[in-house]
């Protein structure tokens, strides 16, 4: 932390990335999230509790694309992004929750969705997009798919830290569960899966059972207070840029949350 302290530290580039709270209704009320458990091995964030997500592919933006949903021109208002940008975090949002998960966002017509996503020609798509043998595009493509934007909404927008020496400037959407679909923990990057009560999350990161890092207990903290997973799409938002900032406070180095979402997060 020398460079931070004497304002010499030079930040590495952030990444865009996108990550997909995928939720489904609780019995009794209230939502429940899918989440997955970061391997030990993982160079970011290891043990951590995450939702599905990663790193704009290049090729998410390329060739024409089956989209059926806001145009990238709306999601670009809604995160302050180009239309470009805008698009290629759509298709990474839909794509990476597919690679982590086997859970699709697309389906034969912009009214209709895939409803079973199990079997072996399935999960040999899944690993062409996994080793970047198939782009996301080509995908669609020859499934005859369209992706669904319409069944994301924006969420929220979180940048590592500065600090870090891996940093993603990432995008969080919110979706339900398609219907006929089943989440499952097919990730070589999480050794755990698990449907969660965010509320119940929170508590055990407070406890210390449970790794999440800031932007993630926020938004289970956030989706505690829904009824219904209808509640949560319907809920309007004004995606804000939240961005942790390191700083030197009696010559030790902390993290500073944003005030709006400090008080979401374990103290000690």
């Amino acid at each position: 932390m020398e460079g931070l302290r004497d304002g010499t530290f030079t930040p590495a580039a952030a990444r865009h990335a996108a990550t997909v709270v995928v939720l489904r209704d609780r019995p009794g009320g209230g939502v429940q999230a899918f989440m997955l458990r970061r391997v030990s091995s993982m160079a970011f964030a290891p043990g951590a509790y995450v939702f599905p997500g990663g790193s704009v592919d290049p090729r998410d933006g390329e060739g024409e694309l089956g989209w059926s949903g806001p145009a990238p021109e709306a999601w670009g208002e809604a995160f302050a992004a180009s239309p470009t940008l805008a698009r290629e975090l759509v298709c990474a949002a839909v794509r990476e929750t597919f690679e982590e998960t086997a859970v699709l966002l697309a389906g034969p017509t912009g009214g209709t969705v895939v409803d079973d996503t199990r079997g072996d020609d399935w999960e040999a798509d899944r690993r062409a997009l996994l080793d970047r043998s198939s782009s996301f595009g080509g995908f669609l493509a020859r499934r005859g798919l369209v992706l669904r934007s319409d069944l994301l909404r924006p969420w929220a927008h979180w940048i590592t830290p500065a600090i870090e020496p891996k940093r993603y400037d990432t995008r969080f959407f919110v979706a339900a569960m398609p219907a006929g679909q089943r989440a499952r923990d097919v990730s070589t990057e999480s050794d755990h899966a698990a449907w969660v009560d965010p509320a119940d999350a929170v508590a055990k990161a407070k406890a210390g059972e449970w790794f999440l890092l800031p932007p993630t207990i926020a938004t289970l903290a956030e989706l505690a207070g829904y009824a219904t997973v209808a509640d949560v799409l319907a809920a309007p938002r004004e995606i804000v840029v939240h961005e942790p900032t390191g700083a030197i406070i009696d010559g030790e180095a902390y993290l500073v949350l944003p005030e709006d979402a400090a008080h979401h997060y374990p103290q000690g």
